[in-house]
């Protein structure tokens, strides 16, 4: 027995009361149930959680009735393209089950939304399957092990084939070609050359896919534990000139003098030292940031005379861009801004020279990051790439210096929520104004004093008030 079944056979014991329990009842009622794809596969990774994939010759509606009475919790949303969703609580814990009738799906060529019909098989199930170490099932109760397209040996392979040829595979769904770089970047493997090449020649049938389904998939590869190898592959297949095309486009052509650094290896880079400062897990917002931070820099190239290369405004150039980006992908609003924001920050630090902090300029950068500050920390110290170790340590210091500073103030002040020290309230009472533009200029001209100056008394910030607006009423 090899070392992927000898694995597979621990997790599949240690689900199997559950998953007998379930099998028995679709056996009583004349059904064949299964467990298939990525069960199967993490299960012979010795990596199976508690969700848990099935697959039926049994109708949706059947399914329904079988599940109810038994599971502790059912769901059908996903009914219309045959899989019922249920929760199942034991002393072992809370198992998530998704029930799929055996199927085929493909895709119209026109068409975002791919047509389903049920089959009889579960050959004929997994022969649909993106790839073939997803196409393994074991057969419930009896646990026979179901393999046609030889998913167990690609397995222990650690590589990515189709069990139809990838042309049929991602004609069917063209979004599989965006799964084989996730499934690259999640578990190391790599695709067969025929599926690069395929991946390559049918690249621009991505464009049919929803903006939803690709920001799922996208999220995946990034959250990932190898998301490099998955954006290689994108870029390299010519997927990402579809679905993120700045990060191609990184790809700037060499000066001849080598003047500036490859942009593309360095936000790969970037990306990859930005995980090594995680503490609680993959971080989207940050994961997304460092890659796409430096995207403002082919709009902003300028060769100036003297022969270097610069990239003056790339970081709001790159804020833009990525608000841009992140909208046609659909994701959140809060999301967007919290990544251009960062994007807008990342070259903040640099814009102190040797590190001459005044108490103003650390308010200013700890107010403008707001709560994102210990991710442009991360974000900052990731930015830096050079292999000349001198410069690294000596803006590591530099670095190590300001988070310092900013410990130091926030012992004295309230740095995580700088206000003025006079409300609008107060600013209207003390200036007899109604709500209005002059409230919120002179709300900002206090707080412009707040971040210069400090803390303020009182009485002093109710003169410097009186002096701004004397100043006003003159003008």
């Amino acid at each position: 027995m090899s070392e992927a079944q000898t694995l597979g056979l621990q997790e599949l014991l240690r689900v199997s009361p559950v998953a007998d329990e379930i099998a028995r009842r679709f056996q009583a009622a004349g059904h064949r149930l299964a467990l298939v794809g990525g069960s199967v596969r993490d299960a012979l990774l010795g990596r199976l959680g508690n969700d848990l994939d099935f697959t039926t010759d049994a109708r949706p509606q059947q399914v329904l009735k079988l599940v109810k009475g038994w599971a502790d919790a059912v769901w059908d949303v996903g009914i219309a393209f045959g899989t019922v969703g249920a929760r199942k609580d034991t002393p072992e814990g809370s198992f998530l089950i998704e029930i799929t009738t055996y199927r085929s799906e493909a895709y119209d060529r026109t068409s975002r939304k791919p047509e389903v019909s049920y089959g009889d098989t579960i050959e004929e199930d997994l022969v649909r399957r993106d790839f073939t170490v997803n196409a393994m099932a074991v057969d419930l109760p009896g646990r026979g092990f179901v393999d046609p397209h030889h998913g167990l040996d690609d397995l222990e392979a650690r590589v990515l084939r189709t069990p139809a040829t990838p042309e049929e595979s991602f004609s069917d769904d063209p979004l599989r070609m965006m799964r084989a770089a996730r499934f690259a970047a999640q578990l190391d493997f790599d695709p067969a050359p025929e599926v690069v090449a395929a991946m390559t020649a049918m690249a621009e049938r991505i464009t049919i896919v929803s903006a939803e389904r690709i920001q799922a998939e996208l999220n995946k590869l990034l959250l990932s534990r190898y998301p490099v190898k998955g954006l290689r592959l994108l870029v390299d297949t010519g997927l990402a000139g579809f679905v993120l095309p700045e990060l191609p486009a990184l790809q700037l052509e060499r000066d001849e003098h080598h003047r500036h650094k490859d942009v593309y290896e360095h936000s790969l880079t970037v990306l990859e030292q930005a995980i090594d400062l995680e503490q609680d897990g993959p971080d989207l917002t940050l994961r997304l940031a460092a890659l796409l931070h430096d995207i403002g820099k082919p709009r902003t190239r300028r060769f100036e005379s003297d022969g270097r290369v610069s990239f003056h405004h790339h970081e709001v150039v790159g804020a833009k861009m990525t608000r841009k980006r992140m909208r046609e992908l659909k994701y959140s609003k809060e999301l967007t801004e919290d990544v251009s924001r960062l994007v807008e920050l990342h070259l903040r630090f640099h814009g102190y020279g040797g590190g001459e902090w005044t108490d103003s300029a650390v308010r200013r950068y700890v107010t403008d990051a707001g709560p994102l500050l210990e991710r442009l920390h991360k974000l900052t110290r990731s930015d830096c790439t050079t292999r000349n170790k001198k410069k690294a340590a000596t803006l590591s210091r530099t670095y190590d210096g300001l988070e310092h500073r900013i410990a130091e103030l926030k012992e004295q002040e309230e740095l995580d929520a700088v206000r003025p020290a006079l409300d609008g309230n107060q600013i209207m009472e003390l200036l007899a104004l109604k709500p209005g533009p002059m409230v919120g200029k002179a709300y900002k001209h206090m707080l412009e004093l707040r971040l210069e100056h400090g803390p303020m008394e009182h009485d002093a910030a109710v003169a410097a008030l009186r002096e701004w607006w004397a100043g006003q009423q003159q003008g």
